[in-house]
């Protein structure tokens, strides 16, 4: 992503069922900020079994300096979740005419990310019945948070 000109990385976490888990956003894009990027996503959400990535250096030096350098899978189409995961982010993105500073988009990618975690539902796997229960019962929580 470019903030002013300069390219900045936005770093996320998805879990197996496509949640952004964690966001987070450097100016690189080497071993420190992944190491950093890890670490954090570790502390909040615990070791996971594997972890799927592209095929970025960085990611395998930080995870061998993490201890977690065999659960680390590379491969292509592997990491599509992650990559599909980032499209409606995009897309509101450009509707926003780019981000002006680096903390707004760090702001702005953790509410975005809670926000879809809340709203979006696998449809393909329940039921309509069952999915428009589960989609009011998202809206009326989130009525009930706006309005304190």
């Amino acid at each position: 992503m470019k903030i002013n000109g300069e390219r900045h990385y936005l770093w996320r976490a998805v879990d197996h069922e496509g949640e952004v888990l964690e966001s987070f956003v450097t100016k690189a894009r080497d071993k420190k900020a992944a190491l950093k990027f890890l670490r954090k996503a570790m502390r909040k959400h615990g070791q996971p079994e594997t972890i799927v990535t592209d095929k970025l250096r960085a990611y395998g030096a930080a995870l061998r300096e993490i201890g977690a350098g065999s659960r680390q899978e590379t491969g292509r189409w592997l990491n599509n979740r992650a990559e599909n995961s980032h499209l409606p982010f995009r897309r509101r993105e450009r509707a926003m005419l780019r981000f002006r500073r680096m903390r707004s988009l760090q702001k702005f990618a953790a509410v975005h990310a809670s926000v879809t975690n809340h709203f979006n539902h696998e449809r393909s796997l329940s039921s309509r019945p069952y999915f428009k229960q589960n989609r009011a019962a998202a809206l009326t929580e989130w009525r009930g948070l706006c309005a304190a």
